[in-house]
């Protein structure tokens, strides 16, 4: 006979605030790839000024408009492996064993991705651009991952000084 438990409101709270920022990465991927050519280069062009103004003040750069856009696909998609791994943390305890679900997503948004610009005026598809697109994914589960085994051995050695001073306590009253 299996009981119910109640779902926590933190659980709950977390679960939509992962959902929301994953759909909103989506949205934004998608949203740049919208955008026609000349439009695409502009804002790369104010977002490589800016790199290169602070990397010139650590005496690095310049950065290239080519390699601004390619950091830009790797992030934007790091970020979306990133919110991939913690919603599907949220949503089932064994999230490794379903790392499969955030992996073909992931590539699945990049192919969706390169295929919207096949279809936007002066911009073009490429495949390494889905390459980049799915290391950035992996990139992003990565960390979320590093970060979720952080807070779980965190979690255990608390566990673990929980128990031992009670264990304490019981000895000495």
């Amino acid at each position: 006979m299996h009981t119910h438990t109640r779902t926590p409101w933190y659980l709950i709270a977390f679960r939509i605030l992962f959902t929301i920022a994953l759909a909103a990465t989506v949205y934004f991927i998608f949203a740049n790839s919208l955008e026609i050519a000349r439009e695409s280069s502009a804002r790369s062009q104010q977002v490589m000024a800016l790199i290169n103004g602070l990397l010139a003040k650590v005496e690095l750069g310049p950065l290239s408009e080519h390699t601004v856009r390619k950091l830009a696909h790797f992030c934007e998609f790091s970020l979306l492996g990133f919110w991939f791994m913690l919603c599907l943390r949220v949503y089932t305890r064994h999230f490794v064993r379903h790392v499969s679900w955030p992996l073909f997503f992931g590539l699945l948004t990049a192919v969706i991705d390169e295929t919207i610009q096949l279809y936007v005026p002066g911009r073009t598809s490429s495949v390494k651009d889905v390459l980049l697109d799915f290391s950035g994914v992996l990139a992003g589960l990565f960390v979320a991952f590093l970060i979720l085994l952080f807070f779980r051995l965190c979690g255990l050695a608390l566990r673990g000084l929980e128990r031992e001073t009670a264990e304490l306590q019981k000895e000495n009253p």
